[in-house]
């Protein structure tokens, strides 16, 4: 309850902090803003998409809103972003991974077991390394807005239940296609498939693979009940949503709106982190209602777990560059009062 209240009192901030970034006598266009995103509709970014939405409008006396688009309607992850660069499409709410391949700082998310709890997330994903890959962010024809979050990683898959490292041993599981991931599964003795994510619910159901790891209430949304039997609550890595904006749009926008955009953007990271925490228990106890198995591994293998995957961090720094790692590591630390 008192997260909630907290959250609540952060949203009315910002909510305030857009409408004195835009006055009055600001320059507000009529504009809407087509944002893409790979989930379904009732996936918690939504409530991102909505919350910014109603921000700007309220700002702009209805003048900017965005127009959400989901289950790539508008193309997958990569394909979006792609056209978010070129200045064909507005925003995309994508996976962190589909930057990754352009923008390097931002594959240090993908590192196995970062984060410990969603305090540190929070403090990483508007603090000083968020600024960090911000600033870098425009170089690629893109500019960060803000950080949402698709949240930690679990495992599921149709053969058995996985209880500790060894269940891991000749499974396919479908991956994300980038190295970080490919090496930890392969650490894990698991067999990585890259696959896009609008292949896997097919490829489950055809057991081209056996498994595959998302965060609980995508799991839910995407109905992997009907073609997963176990799960395994790993939250094995976190995976979060950067929501940008093409350069060339935000370079037509004026200083006004630009500052509407961020602001409202900070709102709308509020609402959806807000609902993608309450979704987890809630997709948790669905998936339950559905048949699904659900296992945990003892505090013992989840030790050999991380023990097995930790030459992942010194692998991955030629992938992430070594001044993005040791900014994300000397801030966790910081984070951690080490």
């Amino acid at each position: 309850m008192k997260r909630h209240i907290a959250m609540l009192a952060v949203s009315a901030l910002t909510l305030a902090a857009a409408l004195s970034a835009a006055p009055a006598n600001a320059e507000l266009r009529n504009r809407t803003f087509k944002v893409s995103n790979g989930a379904a509709e009732d996936h918690p970014v939504s409530a991102g998409v909505k919350g910014m939405s109603a921000c700007m409008e309220k700002a702009s006396d209805g003048n900017m809103k965005l127009r959400g688009f989901y289950n790539g309607q508008l193309g997958d992850d990569a394909e979006a972003t792609q056209s978010v660069r070129s200045g064909s499409l507005e925003m995309v709410v994508t996976g962190a991974a589909a930057i990754g391949g352009i923008e390097p700082a931002m594959s240090t998310f993908e590192l196995p077991f970062l984060f410990a709890n969603d305090a540190e997330v929070d403090a990483v994903m508007t603090g000083p390394f968020f600024e960090h890959v911000a600033a870098k962010m425009p170089a690629h024809d893109l500019i960060l807005l803000s950080i949402w979050e698709n949240g930690f990683r679990n495992a599921t898959n149709s053969k058995h239940p996985i209880k500790a490292v060894a269940d891991f041993q000749g499974l396919n599981f479908r991956v994300m296609q980038n190295n970080i991931f490919l090496d930890t599964f392969r650490r894990l003795g698991a067999n990585p498939v890259p696959m896009a994510f609008g292949e896997v619910f097919t490829a489950l159901e055809t057991k081209a693979v056996d498994g595959q790891e998302n965060p609980l209430p995508l799991i839910q949304a995407s109905r992997f009940y009907e073609v997963q039997k176990y799960l395994t609550l790993t939250r094995h890595a976190y995976s979060p949503t950067p929501v940008l904006i093409s350069k060339m749009v935000w370079d037509e926008l004026n200083a006004d709106e630009q500052a509407l955009l961020k602001s409202c953007a900070e709102e709308g990271r509020a609402a959806q982190i807000s609902r993608s925490r309450e979704a987890v228990n809630e997709a948790l106890e669905e998936l339950k209602s559905h048949g699904m198995e659900v296992s945990e591994l003892s505090t013992e293998e989840m030790g050999r777990l991380r023990d097995v995957v930790a030459p992942v961090y010194e692998s991955a720094i030629p992938i992430v560059g070594q001044e993005n790692f040791d900014k994300l590591m000397a801030e966790l630390k910081a984070v951690r009062g080490q």
